[in-house]
């Protein structure tokens, strides 16, 4: 049985064709290319189960597309999954973030897990050994803290990140990516340390658009995933279709 999932994020499309827990084929693009993309994917493997996920309202022909699959679902927060989530407002929780969470299961079972999705916002999830869900923490992505401090002054240039940066930034633009990235490094392995503190045991994951750049720069040991959704995804789907 192949399995087609769908990750609509605030600036990008993601897609992949899974048969069991092996990923076939992945693909991006952008929403205007939502049809032909799907269509391809579609066609080529004669998937038959689709689930979707989106961050954001979904135009209605791209419901229509998705509808006349044999086995069909628009992930959200009344979808079943496979841990107890102890968030004590489920409906305001991401659907993004759940599809994390079920990624931990399929990846790593019994195990407590902190997930980390470095893209628009940085979010930790953390999932116990007896999957259950509790929650985690949301802060600003890497792109967001570059904007915010050119927006809020009047001075400050809109920059991008970069890789190789000095501690101690000798001018205005060095000074930026130090403060920025180097706080965002300092952040994380403080919440990776502040876990471990309390999980000895604790295996860390870290996905999301800013993947690559972020696991260069850590100093704690990671499992880097940039497509740690998608198997959620295809977890999700398959833990429902079964039913």
């Amino acid at each position: 049985m192949k399995n087609l999932v769908i990750d609509v994020g605030n600036t990008q499309v993601k897609a992949a064709v899974f048969e069991s827990d092996t990923l076939l084929e992945s693909v991006v693009f952008e929403e205007k290319d939502f049809r032909k993309n799907i269509e391809y994917l579609k066609e080529k493997y004669a998937v038959k189960h689709c689930i979707l996920s989106s961050v954001k309202d979904i135009d209605e022909k791209i419901t229509t597309q998705l509808n006349q699959f044999e086995y069909f679902i628009s992930l959200n927060s009344t979808t079943k999954v496979s841990f107890t989530n102890l968030y004590s407002t489920p409906t305001t929780l991401g659907i993004d973030r759940i599809a994390l969470v079920a990624a931990a299961i399929s990846k790593f079972e019994n195990k407590n897990v902190l997930i980390i999705d470095a893209g628009t916002c940085i979010t930790y999830d953390f999932l116990d050994s007896i999957n259950q869900y509790h929650g985690g923490a949301i802060s600003p992505g890497i792109n967001i803290r570059y904007k915010s401090l050119h927006d809020y002054t009047s001075k400050l240039p809109l920059l991008s990140k970069e890789e190789n940066f000095s501690l101690i930034g000798d001018s205005t633009s060095g000074a930026i990516h130090s403060g920025i990235i180097n706080g965002v490094i300092q952040e994380i392995e403080g919440v990776i340390n502040q876990y471990k503190a309390k999980y000895p045991d604790l295996t860390v994951v870290l996905t999301g658009g800013d993947t690559k750049f972020l696991s260069k720069q850590l100093k704690n040991s990671i499992f880097a995933n940039q497509n740690f959704l998608l198997y959620g995804l295809n977890q999700i789907l398959t833990f429902n279709n079964k039913e």
